[in-house]
């Protein structure tokens, strides 16, 4: 017991510095101004200004996780069929994005999507459009930007559940009579339910939180909390609110945790089943 106790002892410290204690802070900035005061998060309650951000933070959240998952389990399930070897060399190029840093990544789409970008320019080669999408500083922007960071989360999710599904059961039900279709429906997509629910709520939790790419690639009506956040911190400088505004977006993922834990089980994340 103690022999354990020592070798995550590191691990402990190390969350407890860098998690831990900027949590308290907040919580203690969130509640004593510089008395013990419930007004900050009363601000929040009543000001309809938060609800809105609040509402715009969590349906762009779903958007970007429903659009990750109809793209990525396709080609989750494409990986898992193929070789482990193979798999694994596509999978690098899944990881590709990573090696370069989100700023970077968010100009580069909105390079893409400008007016006179290669997106608006191919639609037009092709007689498609008589005028230039407006796809930038919109909802469209935002989506666009936010899934293609977020997509691989989900398709990595996804793959390690899938690769542990045995294909043969499919087969099986091929075999007695089953069509394609029905195989996949009846056998081969309710056992991905644990990829599918670990995938959305990774993708669902990363996305609360941007807040280069809505700053960047979004308009007015697409402002997120930690943009909210930031600008109580930089030009309000109202921190109690700022750290009010964080505490209650915590509780929010911890209690999307609790039910997912109550639904599925948290340890199909790890163990890919249910």
């Amino acid at each position: 017991m103690k022999r354990g106790l020592l070798a995550i002892a590191p691990t402990l410290a190390f969350l407890g510095l860098f998690f831990v204690v900027p949590v308290l802070g907040m919580l203690q900035r969130s509640l004593f101004t510089p008395a013990f005061s419930l007004t900050a998060y009363r601000d929040i309650l009543h000001e309809s200004t938060y609800w809105i951000v609040f509402a715009s933070t969590f349906r762009i959240a779903a958007e970007v996780t429903l659009v990750s998952l109809g793209a990525g389990y396709p080609v989750a399930y494409w990986l898992s069929g193929l070789p482990p070897r193979r798999a694994h060399m596509y999978l690098v190029f899944v990881a590709v994005p990573y090696f370069t840093s989100v700023l970077v990544r968010t100009y580069a789409w909105m390079v893409l999507l400008s007016n006179d970008g290669l997106v608006n320019h191919v639609l037009a080669t092709l007689h498609l459009i008589v005028h230039p999408l407006k796809l930038l500083y919109n909802e469209t922007g935002v989506l666009a930007g936010m899934t293609y960071v977020l997509l691989p989360y989900m398709i990595l999710a996804l793959y390690a559940v899938m690769r542990g599904i045995d294909r043969r059961l499919v087969r099986a039900a091929s075999v007695f009579g089953a069509g394609p279709w029905q195989a996949f429906l009846r056998v081969f997509l309710p056992l991905s339910v644990p990829g599918v629910a670990g995938g959305c709520l990774l993708v669902f939790v990363l996305a609360l939180g941007f807040f280069i790419t809505p700053a960047l690639m979004g308009g007015p009506h697409q402002t997120m909390i930690a943009m909210l956040i930031d600008t109580e911190v930089d030009q309000l400088l109202n921190w109690s609110v700022a750290s009010a505004l964080a505490m209650v977006l915590l509780a929010i993922t911890l209690v999307g945790l609790f039910l997912y834990d109550r639904l599925v089980g948290l340890e199909t994340l790890l163990q890919g089943r249910c």
